[in-house]
């Protein structure tokens, strides 16, 4: 059963404010399709967090807190740089908040397009 048009216009004011309001949340959701990790900040948080444990452990052996918490330190900060996404070279992908459709169309269809598609599909099935 498709949506009226009235639900239509609804459903897309809602995305509009979702695009505007809540941009980061969109980013985060909706991902960043073609762009490549950094090898470079990975890398380097591993070796951060692999220095980080071996001084954990250092100072867990040697009973000195200082080196321990110096380790714990590398270490969480070696996971934090692994795992962050670089802003060098990132591809913004918010949509603009004029067209929502065109940028759907361009993407291949959106995901409620895949959603109204799939729901066509079960109800067809039905009867």
């Amino acid at each position: 059963m498709p949506l009226s048009e009235q639900e239509q216009r609804l459903l897309e004011e809602m995305e509009r404010n979702l695009y505007r309001n809540d941009a980061d949340f969109v980013h985060a959701v909706g991902g960043v399709r073609g762009r490549r990790p950094d090898y470079r900040s990975i890398v380097l948080g591993v070796l951060l967090a692999v220095a980080g444990v071996g001084a954990l452990i250092a100072g867990v052996a040697l009973q000195l807190l200082i080196v321990g918490i110096v380790g714990f330190a590398l270490m969480f900060a070696g996971v934090l740089i692994a795992i962050t996404p670089s802003k060098r070279g990132a591809v913004t992908a918010a949509p603009s908040e004029a067209s929502p459709s065109r940028n759907r169309a361009r993407s291949g269809g959106g995901f409620m397009d895949r959603l109204n598609d799939r729901w066509d599909r079960r109800q067809e099935g039905r009867d």
